[in-house]
Parts: structure tokens; C-alpha cells; sequence
């Protein structure tokens, strides 16, 4: 016999013995623990040895692959500031198998959305998740250089022009949701505020940006699917997004019928059948425009976009707008500081909502700068490392194998820049309020293909993040906010049920930060004279 022989027979028979005295599932189970405890021992003696002077420190954790990924998913600001106290701005966490290394504040903010093309890549981050919920071949589907021509296409419809031709569109379909609407019948009621919040965005947003021919197929049903398509926007989906999950099967299907429903109308524009009665109608300017190799957009391609162009805006526009709304439902002296300022600045009998009235509305703007603030809509912002990053002023280089994360959130969260940070005060924002201390701040611009925007990352206040990927809606989005709050103020009172004294905690299970449901809302109709 010879010695493999031997080595196999001695290990063999003591656990066919085992399995003989106390079943196989017993012994499974033993040696499953077994597995997990020399793995757990074998990954916190990696971290007790000397670590790579030259990288961040690592995050302690338990469990390999794990890692710190529940920590830091249950409630993400907490994580950051508890490791920041610990290993300062610059430290390494392991996110689902993932070495993640964060750098805070603004020059992490800077070093991270700044990033050279040759150094971060956003499209391997999220092309996993985005691909499934907007569709092929556009956004981070396709090189950089791509999705810079498609912003640019995109502008057209967020100029000054069309801005005053939305803020009337857009409490028209305020007022029309309000009396249509089972969740606001009668003059008083409770309702769920994120669920109405849902709608209201999607439909100003589609009748404002897309027109009236793509708002009048939008119902509760095509709502409902806009929330289909943002629940793939799940952590889980950065590895598992093509599992036949329950919430990828819906997202699936949401996406298919949406997509769909654009061709349609797509192709019933080619056949001459549709009347041109819309100047500011993107879905047309879409059909006519090519990209610099003079290659038309695919008509799969546009329904893709104009799918993107929704969604883009929608889960943070929806779960802003939420925030804003339940805020001043815990401090209803404002909306009622909200209703005088319309009256004082615009006049006793409240004349329609204008683009050049609203940007008067100061405390109505400040609303939503704060809310911006406290809820930043997006808590982490990743990017692939593709070639070795010096991080100036250190000894760390940060290697390929990483993903950097950016927080604007915790940024906005810091005592040095927003006294009394947690707290939600607009009026931290009034002019010589003690409430904002972000100093001078140097603004840069770049254009990355789509024209002028700043560039600048080392502001403690970037809702709308930073850099070539900075959202271009950011007008649009603060207009859109900005209109519905001031509609809803003449329209309503309310206030935070009975027995509730603080708003809803947040939801973190997607990547975007939004109110824990229900949340509920007590509110009143106003009088109209």
C-alpha cells in the first residue's frame, strides 16, 4: 500500500465512522462551523499582521467577503463618521468581497469625482445596475465619450426657455393630482406621502420634459413601474443583477413595457401620423440627431434614454420631495412662514407660479437646500481604480484592485461646515445666519462635452455630486421641487400624526436614500376665497 493510500485511509475511516455514529448531517453541519470558524480565525489574524504601510488601514471585520457590508448597509453615515474617528478620512472597508476605500471630506469629494478618465471608470461600477432598469447602449452602456454626446443631446429641454414653460405645467399637474386623486379626497384626510410623492414627480417630470402625447399614457399602473424599475437599484444587484429575483423579475417586465411604450410612439411619429405640436419636445429633437460619426440615434436607443432621463431624476426627486414634505409636517410653523412669504413677496391674492417669481421665494428655496442637505439623495458614489492613485499628501497609493467611494453626504453632515448638523433648519441658509460655514469657495468649469459646468468638488455642499458625472438636471430637479412644495403650501396644511413626534427614519435597502414607508401625513385643504 502505498503512502496516498495510507494518508486517504486515515482520514477516510474515522469520518465514515463519525457518519456512521452520528449521521451525515450532524457531521456536515460540524464541519460547516468548522469551515467558518478557520475562516473567521484565518481572516483576523490577516488583519493582526503587519498591513501594507503604503495602503489606507482596513476597516476591522469578522467574516471575510462579508466583511463590513451589513454595517455599513443598515445605516451608512454612522459607519463613516465611526471610521473616520477611528482611522481618519482615508480608510479601506470590505463591501460584499470588495476592498472599498473611502476618502472624506472635500478633498476626498475632489480627489474621487475629479478623477482622471485614465484613473476612475464609473461604468464598470454601475453598468450592472443601470443596463438592466434603462436599457442598451446608453448611459453606462457605452464608452464615456458616448454618454457625454447624449447629456448634450438631453440639454436642449433644460434651457431658461423651456423652464418658464414648466413651472405652469407642473402645478397644473400638482393641482389636477390633488383633486383627481383618491389619497387626497375630501377636505381633510392621512395619507402615505411617498406613495402620492411617487406620482407627482413622475408626472410633472414626463409631461414637463417628454410632453403631453408621452404624459397621457402615464397613469398609477405607469407609476407603479417607475417603482418597479427603481427597486433594481438594490446593493445585492452588484452581483446578483441577473438573478431571477422577485424584484429583477419586476424589474424586468417594468422595463420591457417602458421601453415598448416609447417605440410606439417613436414609430408612430415616423409615420407622419402625429401632428409637430410640441417645440420643446425632446422625443422629436431625439429622432433627429446624430451623434459626431454622423450616426443616427437608434429609435431602441431613444426609448432607452427617454427612460433614463426619468429615472435619472426620479428616485431622488420622489424621495427628496418625501423629505421635504414630512419636515415640515414636524415643523409646521413653516409651511405657515412658507404660505405668508408667497403673500408677502407675491401678492394677497397668490397669482400663478412663474419662473421669474419663483426664484424670489427664498424661504421656499432654502426648503429645499436644506432638505438636500440632511437627505442627500445619493449616500456613496463609487468608482473602479484602473491605475495606481497617489493620494497627495500621504504615503497611500491606492491600488487597481480597490473601488474609491466618495460621500458628499458626510460632508454636508460636518460640524465645521453646518453647525448643529443633524438638525433640519432652513434657515441655517438666511443671509448672515450663523447656520452655513463653508467659507470662500473657488468655483472651476469644464466642459466634458455637453457644455460649461462647474467642475469643483471642494465645496461641503454637492447634492448633485461633482465632476463630468455632476447631474445635468440640477436646475430642473430644484425648479421641479422648488414648484411642487410651493403649490402644495397654498393648497394644504399639515402636520405629523398624532402620537409621532419626530419623521420616519430612512430606508438605505437601495442605493438612495429615502424615507422608511409608511410615512404618514395628517392634512388639511385650505380655504379658497
Amino acid at each position: 500500500m502505498g503512502l496516498t493510500e495510507s494518508l486517504t485511509q486515515a482520514v477516510l475511516i474515522p469520518i465514515n465512522a463519525q457518519i456512521s455514529e452520528r449521521g451525515l448531517a450532524v457531521v456536515a453541519a460540524v464541519g460547516f462551523v468548522s469551515f467558518i470558524a478557520l475562516s473567521v480565525f484565518l481572516n483576523v489574524l490577516s488583519q493582526l499582521l503587519p498591513q501594507n504601510p503604503n495602503e489606507p488601514p482596513l476597516v476591522f471585520h469578522w467574516f471575510p467577503i462579508l466583511g463590513n457590508t451589513i454595517s455599513y448597509g443598515m445605516d451608512p453615515y454612522p459607519f463613516f463618521f465611526k471610521c473616520r474617528e477611528k482611522y481618519g478620512d482615508i480608510f479601506t472597508f470590505i463591501l460584499l468581497g470588495k476592498k472599498t476605500t473611502v476618502y472624506l471630506g472635500t478633498a476626498g469629494n475632489e480627489f474621487i469625482l475629479n478623477g482622471k478618465l485614465k484613473d476612475v471608470n464609473a461604468e464598470e461600477i454601475y453598468t450592472k445596475l443601470t443596463t438592466p432598469v434603462f436599457g442598451t447602449g446608453v448611459v453606462y452602456d457605452c464608452p464615456n465619450s458616448k454618454l457625454m454626446e447624449q447629456k448634450k443631446f438631453v440639454k436642449v429641454s433644460l434651457t431658461t426657455e423651456t423652464f418658464r414653460s414648466y413651472v405652469p405645467l407642473i402645478v397644473q399637474e400638482v393641482t389636477n393630482f390633488i383633486k383627481t386623486s383618491p389619497m387626497f379626497k375630501g377636505p381633510s384626510g392621512k395619507t402615505d406621502l411617498p406613495a402620492a410623492m411617487s406620482e407627482i414627480t413622475i408626472y410633472t417630470a414626463s409631461r414637463t420634459l417628454q410632453g403631453k402625447e408621452v404624459r397621457s399614457r402615464f397613469n398609477a399602473v405607469f407609476a407603479n413601474l417607475f417603482h418597479d424599475l427603481d427597486m433594481g437599484f438594490t446593493p445585492i444587484n452588484f452581483m446578483l443583477h441577473w438573478a431571477p429575483l422577485p424584484q429583477n423579475r419586476a424589474r424586468d417586465r417594468a422595463q420591457r413595457i417602458l421601453s415598448e411604450t416609447y417605440m410606439e410612439i417613436i414609430q408612430e411619429r415616423r409615420s407622419g401620423n402625429v401632428p409637430d405640436e410640441n417645440e420643446h419636445d425632446l422625443i422629436r429633437h431625439l429622432m433627429a440627431a446624430v451623434y459626431k460619426d454622423g450616426t443616427p440615434i437608434p429609435d431602441k436607443e431613444i426609448s432607452h434614454m427617454m427612460i433614463a432621463m426619468l429615472m435619472a431624476g426620479q428616485h431622488s426627486s420622489s424621495s427628496t420631495s418625501s423629505w421635504m414634505m414630512l419636515n415640515l409636517a414636524a415643523n409646521p410653523d413653516i409651511i405657515e412662514e412658507l404660505y405668508q412669504e408667497q403673500i408677502r413677496v407675491l401678492g394677497p391674492d397668490l397669482p400663478p407660479l412663474t419662473y421669474e417669481n419663483f426664484n424670489k421665494l427664498t424661504l421656499n428655496n432654502a426648503v429645499l437646500k436644506e432638505t438636500l442637505r440632511l437627505h442627500t439623495p445619493i449616500h456613496s458614489i463609487l468608482r473602479k481604480v484602473k491605475s495606481p492613485m497617489p493620494v497627495p499628501g500621504t504615503n497611500f497609493v491606492i491600488p487597481t484592485t480597490h473601488t474609491l467611494l466618495s460621500s458628499a453626504g458626510v460632508t454636508a453632515r460636518m460640524e465645521e461646515y453646518f453647525p448643529d448638523p443633524l438638525k433640519w433648519d432652513p434657515h441655517r441658509w438666511d443671509a448672515g445666519a450663523a447656520g452655513v460655514q463653508m467659507g470662500e469657495i473657488k468655483e472651476e468649469h469644464e466642459d466634458y462635452g455637453y457644455g460649461m459646468i462647474s467642475k469643483g468638488a471642494t465645496s461641503p455642499y454637492l447634492p448633485f455630486g461633482a465632476g463630468r458625472h455632476r447631474c445635468i438636471g440640477e436646475q430642473f430637479a430644484s425648479l421641479q421641487l422648488g414648484t411642487i412644495i410651493a403649490t402644495m403650501v397654498r393648497e394644504f396644511k399639515w402636520r405629523l400624526p398624532d402620537g409621532v413626534d419626530k419623521v420616519v427614519d430612512t430606508d438605505y435597502s437601495s442605493l438612495f436614500s429615502r424615507p422608511l414607508t409608511p410615512a404618514m401625513i395628517v392634512w388639511e385643504k385650505r380655504e379658497k376665497n
